[in-house]
């Protein structure tokens, strides 16, 4: 339950000032989501900077410079590899011929041990299962829609990437996990959060809030990639059927089985759970709604979507 966050300010009519005011909106509600470690990545003088450390957003030193137009973020909440050691925290860099990249990562994948046994990758002290997408992309020796493609059609859970290059060039690779997309075309700017929630309590306490933007869908199974110049141009890769966890309720004695999940998946549910019983719901209406065919992501927009309030409509 990470959050990614960002601005593409592909018009480079905004200042520095006003980028940061935005960005910092954005690391402040994404906390909502974790608040184990927090980074940021932008493009500037030059070169592509990686900021991160661990704690929450809200300390993260989010001063962004005038030339920076495309700044990605990501606040984590810990499933795997600890967040004390910085090497674990998000952005990660990744170098293929032609360019450096970052890339962040909202969700959990299940058989990164399994790819990098395969696949042979490099050893690495890096803990997170994040990091294998690194190690694909950089494998493939090229940051394009075909070698995202070829990385989310081998890795399995749940996931949305953002990757940025050096030349500003943007991706988002969505699986099942939630992404909230908005365009101001006034400003030419893009602005995204994980959940429409955060976005929105992020703007709303910004000049934005004045401004009307347009939703951008972005579908499970899309690569989207955002040119410097603010153009989409989309790609599309198969999710595999295994990625989507088999939670299911076991009526004989009553309780959740998962018999093929691993302790993150299941620590993923705990923290579900958690957040809602502080909405006022029990652990059994989650149950409720897992049996009736939900999954987990789609519980948890619906819990920060409407506070909670409609959820017990849903079944």
């Amino acid at each position: 339950m990470c959050c990614l966050f960002g601005l593409i300010d592909y018009g480079h009519r905004l200042t520095g000032r006003q980028k940061g005011q935005l960005m910092r909106s954005l690391a402040l509600e994404s906390e909502a989501r974790g608040t184990d470690a927090a980074g940021v990545a932008y493009n500037s003088g030059g070169k592509l900077h990686i900021c991160k450390h661990p704690g929450p957003a809200h300390k993260l030193n989010l001063f962004v410079p005038e030339d920076a137009y495309v700044v990605m973020g990501h606040s984590r909440m810990t499933t795997q590899g600890k967040a004390k050691f910085n090497r674990n925290n998000h952005p990660f860099a990744g170098k293929v011929p032609g360019t450096r990249f970052a890339l962040a990562h909202n969700g959990v994948l299940y058989n990164d041990h399994i790819l990098r046994r395969e696949k042979e990758l490099p050893k690495t002290s890096i803990e997170t299962d994040s990091y294998v997408a690194v190690q694909l992309i950089e494998q493939l020796g090229a940051l394009t829609p075909a070698s995202l493609k070829t990385m989310a059609e081998a890795v399995e859970g749940s996931f949305v990437f953002t990757v940025l290059d050096e030349e500003d060039s943007f991706w988002f690779v969505k699986g099942d996990n939630p992404l909230c997309l908005e365009q101001f075309p006034r400003l030419g700017l893009y602005v995204y959060a994980s959940t429409r929630e955060i976005l929105h309590l992020a703007l709303a306490k910004t000049w934005l809030s004045w401004e009307k933007p347009t939703e951008v869908p972005v579908d499970g199974g899309e690569i989207l990639m955002i040119t410097p110049d603010g153009a989409r141009l989309s790609e599309h890769f198969t999710i595999r059927e295994d990625c989507f966890v088999g939670w299911y309720l076991n009526r004989q004695g009553g309780h959740l089985c998962t018999p093929y999940v691993s302790r993150a998946e299941k620590q993923y549910l705990r923290e579900l759970k958690s957040i809602a019983s502080c909405m006022g719901y029990s652990g059994e209406e989650i149950d409720a709604l897992l049996a009736e065919g939900w999954t987990t992501d789609e519980i948890e927009e619906v819990l920060y979507g409407c506070g909670g309030e409609d959820l017990r409509c849903l079944y």
